[in-house]
């Protein structure tokens, strides 16, 4: 043989062990609670109660809602089991929460199987978001939209 030849190896190669699954379910655990620990200090610390959070600076300068105005309110009656009042608080809020629900449970099944969550989010999908928090923020400014105020 030539010195010039490459030789094949002597045994192919092996593919690596997967991850344990307590080190594939670190991240989404983590996650998860730190949302839960977010959850759980807004539900014990009442947003109603004035002096426990700052004011949303939009509100406070201009008097207008943004998109977030009402988030800690709708957080909190949500952990105490009052949809209608977190509805009523932040709609957005609320469907916010249940698509973080159904993407960390994607995320969790997917990294329990071994599989990597791949989000690919388009620049259209991104106008549809960012219209749709124009139009919920533009509507509960206005004077009939009075049902989406915080």
């Amino acid at each position: 043989m030539n010195a010039d030849t490459p030789t094949a190896p002597a045994h192919p190669a092996v593919p690596p062990a997967p991850a344990p699954l307590w080190r594939r379910l670190a991240a989404p655990a983590g996650t998860l609670a730190a949302v839960v620990g977010a959850f759980a200090y807004v539900g014990a610390v009442d947003p109603n109660q004035p002096g426990h959070y700052p004011v949303c600076p939009l509100y406070a300068l201009t008097g207008l809602y943004c998109p977030g105005c009402g988030g800690l309110r709708s957080a909190h009656a949500f952990v105490h089991g009052d949809l209608l009042g977190a509805l009523r608080d932040n709609a957005f809020g609320v469907a916010a929460y249940v698509a973080f629900a159904v993407l960390w449970t994607v995320w969790a099944v997917r990294a329990a199987r071994g599989r990597a969550l791949r989000i690919e989010i388009g620049a259209a999908q991104l106008w549809v978001f960012g219209g749709a928090l124009l139009v919920f923020s533009v509507v509960r400014n206005l004077p009939s939209g009075g049902w989406l105020h915080p």
